[in-house]
């Protein structure tokens, strides 16, 4: 059998053992397959299937018996996709190709209890004999389709959300680039969002700081504070975009971290205040002109103190009042105001100024007899030299008003801005209002006839009385003491917490409203308009609604048929009175705590000048006694000697620095100034220090005029000042003395490249004992008063003394002499 064995082919024994090795190799393949976790199902190009795993049994509940052999149709796929799964396999048939093989497929399946439920499937095509075979592995996602469809939900209820509030609401990603704007906040900005940087914020979105003029810093937007760590709590932005009018906004801006700190991003809100904002100025502005027409006594005073008031309120720079002279020929200037700060001197003066009917801003507006707006003060308008003038000088916009008297114009405001201003006609009607009060003055002014007159300021009156939060009253004084009240403003109840008593009895009232210890006040109030003088009194006022609130009355008494009667004004001054307090409080507190520093900078000079005197006889007694046993043979060239002579030499030289200090901080010093070389002392300096110095030391010293000094002072500058430079500077450095001459001054500058000081401390590097850091962290010894005595030479000299950082690194000292003729500096 063996040699039968033998005489069997070659090739049959090859083919014998491939196909043990590939039914091995399939062997271990079903293996495999029967313990994957994911279903794997195998179909013929009929679409039967030919291979079916426990995972596929578990998955869609038929047993590989029933599974292998049935159509895929009726096993996994749902009815309803029946159709288009039998479509895409005879297309597969026919073209050989699967659009589908390769990728990962998300797709809905049923399994034997008609459940559907999706999966994800990763599909393989292969040709055998001709004919497709199909290999696919699939598992269950119904978790992750649910918790992704749970996410959607979430997101668009979130987005739903946001785009119903009428807050903006942006945020930003951990990258810092913006990543969510609502639809309020695309309203805001007029544009979607863009996933730009952080400092492009300020520029794309047009955001400005709370004056509405300057362009936000990168760096202080709200949303890049609240990026960088901060909070941000009611912080006022104003939105400028083009074409469109400013908006302003209250904005609240947080980070958003994770529980490990991790930053990833931030989130802001903006709330619009614009409204709010512009009813609060427009009634500022008409605070303004009530107050300027209750106190004025002519149309022009009326005119002008209205006009300055409104303009400052609006931040405009200049405001006007012209008048139509008796013959209606000229229009002339009769009052100018300027903000302060503002230079328009060359614009306003002080010289009379007139213009005929249709030249400049009060020539056009009488032409018109209505106003004007103008952000373009050199084309609209006919100027005769004032509108180029006032371009050169900043000026970019011009409103004009005219003021009517009956039916004709009788002057002019006129009102300039630095920037260009949008048209507004909530300004136009305060503006209009000022006008037409304005005329009012001038129309009752010239009146006839005396009923219209006081008909119409009753009117004027009760405009202006409604414009404002103040309490203006009218009494009638009826001896012995009783007085009835006449009228009463809306404004009491914002005063007073109530209305007034009408009845005769107002008096005895209001001292039982007034706190008791400021009857006395009330009580001197009270006999002097009884007398028939102006008074005024402040006190805290129990309100008839039970809160107490600080008041401010005045009263002008007028008789009227041998009647006494008082107009006055009452306003709450309650915050006024109470920021008062806390500032005198805050005053007391603080020179409380000036007295006390002075005392002990006092007692610290006197303390520093005793012990300095104090040591300064026993440290030349053990300098004495020092040099005598060093004379003495046997003690000769002991090194405790030297080191008690080091030491004391030391502690003089420490002494003596402390007594500079004090002799020249305690007047003027006493020098003896003579003309030296001053270059020549320079370059004797650095020779010196040269010998010992381990560091390189370069010199740029130009010819020098002769300067009045001591020698021996200055030349302790020059040393105090290059043996620093030497000490700080590493071995192999370089120290450059400099010297050189202007028309007021004689600079020597040294410049060294040692370890250099913080930039904190520069401010405190002239102040005794101060060391910096970067020489206490070395452990390089010093006793901090060398500067601060070289500092004091230098001023005892008239010059001034300063530092620097070096150009590359290190320190750079300047120290300014006078030159010969000038004036020295102050100390």
């Amino acid at each position: 059998m063996a040699q039968h064995n033998h005489l069997i082919p070659a090739p049959e024994t090859a083919l014998r053992d491939e196909r043990d090795d590939a039914l091995r190799t399939a062997a271990r393949l079903r293996a495999v397959l029967e313990c994957a976790q994911d279903a794997f199902v195998s179909m013929d190009g009929r679409g039967r299937i030919t291979a079916w795993n426990r995972a596929a049994e578990q998955l869609f509940g038929w047993p590989a018996d029933e599974a292998i052999g049935s159509l895929a149709t009726e096993l996994m796929i749902p009815p309803a996709l029946r159709e288009a799964h039998d479509a895409g396999m005879a297309r597969v048939r026919r073209t050989g190709v699967s659009e589908l093989a390769g990728h990962r497929l998300e797709l809905t399946a049923v399994d034997r209890q008609g459940r559907e439920f999706p999966v994800e499937m990763t599909l393989q095509l292969q040709h055998e004999r001709g004919e497709p075979i199909y290999h696919a592995f699939l598992h269950d996602i119904t978790a992750r389709t649910t918790a992704r469809a749970e996410l959607q939900q979430e997101r668009a209820f979130l987005q739903a959300l946001l785009n119903s509030l009428d807050t903006g609401v942006a945020a930003c990603g951990s990258d810092g680039r913006l990543a969510h704007f609502n639809a309020a906040m695309r309203e805001i900005h007029g544009q979607d969002l863009q996933p730009i940087e952080v400092e492009s914020w300020a520029q794309i979105y047009h955001l400005y700081a709370a004056d509405g003029r300057t362009p936000m810093e990168s760096a202080e937007v709200p949303l890049a504070r609240a990026f960088a760590g901060e909070t941000v709590q009611h912080g006022e932005v104003v939105v400028c975009a083009p074409d469109r009018p400013p908006r302003r906004f209250l904005t609240n801006a947080r980070p958003i971290d994770t529980d490990g700190g991790r930053r990833l991003g931030a989130v802001v809100a903006m709330h619009e205040i614009t409204d709010a904002y512009r009813a609060e100025m427009l009634r500022r502005c008409r605070h303004a002109v009530a107050q300027a027409l209750s106190e004025a006594v002519s149309a022009r005073d009326a005119a002008m103190a209205s006009a300055a008031g409104v303009a400052a309120e609006l931040g405009w720079v200049c405001a006007e009042y012209w008048e139509v002279d008796e013959e209606g020929h000229r229009i002339v200037r009769a009052g100018s105001w300027s903000r302060a700060g503002i230079d328009l001197a060359a614009f306003t003066g002080a010289d009379p100024l007139s213009f005929r009917i249709g030249q400049g801003v009060p020539g056009a507006v009488w032409e018109r007899g209505a106003d004007i707006w103008s952000n373009d003060l050199l084309g609209d308008l006919a100027d005769p030299g004032r509108l180029s003038l006032g371009h050169r000088l900043g000026l970019r916009a011009a409103i004009g008003m005219p003021v009517y008297s009956g039916t004709r114009v009788a002057g002019a405001l006129a009102f300039f801005s630095d920037t260009r201003v949008r048209r507004d006609d909530d300004i136009l009607a305060v503006l209009r209002d000022i006008a037409a009060q304005v005329g009012r003055f001038v129309e009752r002014r010239r009146a006839e006839d005396l009923t219209l007159a006081l008909a119409t300021a009753r009117r004027d009156f009760d405009r202006v009385i409604d414009l404002v939060n103040d309490c203006v009253w009218s009494i009638r004084y009826d001896p012995p003491d009783r007085w009835r009240t006449m009228y009463v403003s809306p404004g009491e109840s914002g005063v007073f917490g109530g209305p007034l008593p009408s009845a005769d009895t107002l008096a005895h009232v209001m001292a039982e409203h007034i706190h008791p210890d400021d009857l006395p006040q009330f009580r001197h109030y009270h006999d002097e308009v009884s007398a028939g003088r102006p008074a005024e009194f402040e006190s805290r006022f129990a309100g008839f609604d039970g809160v107490t609130r600080w008041i401010w009355c005045r009263g002008f008494p007028r008789f009227e048929n041998g009647i006494l009667y008082v107009d006055g004004i009452a306003t709450n001054v309650t915050e006024r009175r109470e920021l008062a307090d806390r500032r005198e409080a805050l005053l007391a507190q603080e020179q409380e705590q000036v007295r006390r520093l002075r005392e002990l900078d006092r007692m610290k000079d006197e303390l520093v000048a005793v012990v300095s005197h104090e040591m300064r006889n026993p440290l030349a007694i053990i300098a004495a006694y020092t040099d005598s046993l060093l004379e003495e043979p046997e003690f000769a060239g002991r090194p405790e000697l030297a080191a008690i002579e080091r030491t004391s030499a030391h502690l003089v030289h420490l002494v003596e620095d402390l007594l500079d200090l004090a002799r020249f901080e305690a007047g003027p010093a006493l020098l003896d100034p003579r003309p030296l070389h001053l270059d020549r002392l320079v370059r004797q300096a650095v020779e010196e220090h040269r010998i010992t110095a381990q560091v390189e030391l370069l010199t740029d010293i130009e010819p020098l005029p002769m300067v009045a000094g001591e020698e021996a002072r200055l030349r302790q500058v020059l040393d105090n000042l290059l043996s620093n430079a030497i000490k700080y500077t590493p071995a192999g450095g370089t120290v450059t003395v400099g010297a050189r001459a202007t028309a007021d001054a004689v600079i020597v500058e040294v410049t060294d490249t040692g370890i250099g000081i913080p930039a904190e401390q520069y401010p405190k590097l002239f102040t005794r004992f101060f060391r910096a850091s970067t020489a206490v962290e070395r452990k390089i010894k010093g006793t901090g008063l060398g500067l601060a005595v070289t500092r004091a030479l230098v001023e005892a000299h008239g010059g001034t003394i300063t530092a620097e950082p070096g150009p590359e690194c290190g320190t750079r000292f300047t120290v300014r002499l006078p030159a010969p003729g000038t004036t020295p500096a102050s100390p």
